[in-house]
């Protein structure tokens, strides 16, 4: 049992993609989710798996117990902060050695978007543990053109974001579960903060050009009013204070505040970070 990793948040795009890297590795691994309905893909993978209920700290701890090492993250909601705390609490009772923590890049800057406010107090919560921890503050990820612009790439040749013609130094999800695979197994890395991002910094103007070029079909980008984007969000259900912080980092993004480019990834993995012309590529039936 004190060989198994626990991976939180395992049915997401990271948390999946880490459970997926580590069984690659013959590692034991407790994927704690939400819901076993969502579940299936962890199944066939072979992995335990257990219910958890963020809100619940004995839910965390019972998940934890006989585990020494985990990676922990948090859904992306307003109280993402308490939860994370609600985790490290549950990691003491149940003796976990090691906490991988998920956060985002710039949380620790002190002109910190709210987004990166709300990393930052989960950061401090293990920080503060007592807990040997290693944080990881990525990016936004390349996955987020097929979860938010796949379907209007497909059928309208065109993506929509508010963000002008700032550069984003976009980071895969496969090169952020290769960088936490190294934490989690190789060691040497306790008390650290890495910002992960990806090779370059590209704008959606040159998304829309790479993802024509892959194509093969003239793909635009409209760059939408911000009241545009605030009405479309409202409408899908999305909570006010959710829109906000997306927004807010939209219009850092549209400043060109997210341009930065880390070598930790090489650094920490040994291999260069997946292009994004290589992630489209390698995704090309999300876009056709």
């Amino acid at each position: 049992m004190a060989n198994t990793i626990f991976v939180s948040g395992a049915t997401g795009n990271m948390g999946k993609e880490v459970v997926r890297q580590l069984i690659a590795q013959g590692v034991q691994v407790r994927a704690g989710v939400h819901s076993k309905e969502k579940a299936g893909i962890l199944k066939e993978m072979g992995v335990e798996i257990v219910s958890v209920d963020l809100n619940d700290v004995k839910s965390l701890q019972t998940a934890l117990e006989g585990v020494e090492k985990a990676f922990s993250l948090s859904p992306l909601v307003p109280n993402l902060a308490e939860l994370s705390a609600n985790f490290v609490k549950a990691a003491k009772l149940a003796g976990v050695k090691y906490i991988v923590r998920a956060s985002g890049m710039g949380a620790d800057s002190p002109q910190a978007i709210t987004l990166g406010r709300w990393h930052r107090e989960a950061e401090k919560a293990v920080e503060s543990s007592g807990i040997a921890y290693t944080l990881i503050r990525p990016n936004s990820f390349m996955q987020n053109y097929i979860n938010f612009a796949a379907h209007t790439i497909k059928s309208q040749n065109a993506f929509y974001f508010p963000q002008g013609d700032g550069k984003i130094s976009l980071i895969d999800v496969r090169d952020i579960a290769a960088v936490v695979v190294a934490l989690l197994t190789k060691g040497g890395h306790e008390g650290k903060a890495y910002t992960l991002t990806g090779p370059e910094a590209v704008s959606n103007y040159q998304i829309a050009a790479i993802l024509s070029r892959v194509t093969g079909r003239t793909i635009n980008y409209t760059d939408v009013p911000e009241a545009a984007a605030r009405q479309g969000m409202k409408e899908t259900g999305m909570p006010e204070t959710i829109v906000e912080a997306l927004l807010e980092l939209s219009a850092i993004i549209k400043a060109g505040y997210t341009g930065a480019v880390s070598p930790a990834v090489e650094q920490i993995t040994g291999k260069p970070p997946i292009s994004f012309e290589q992630f489209a590529k390698d995704h090309i039936r999300f876009f056709k």
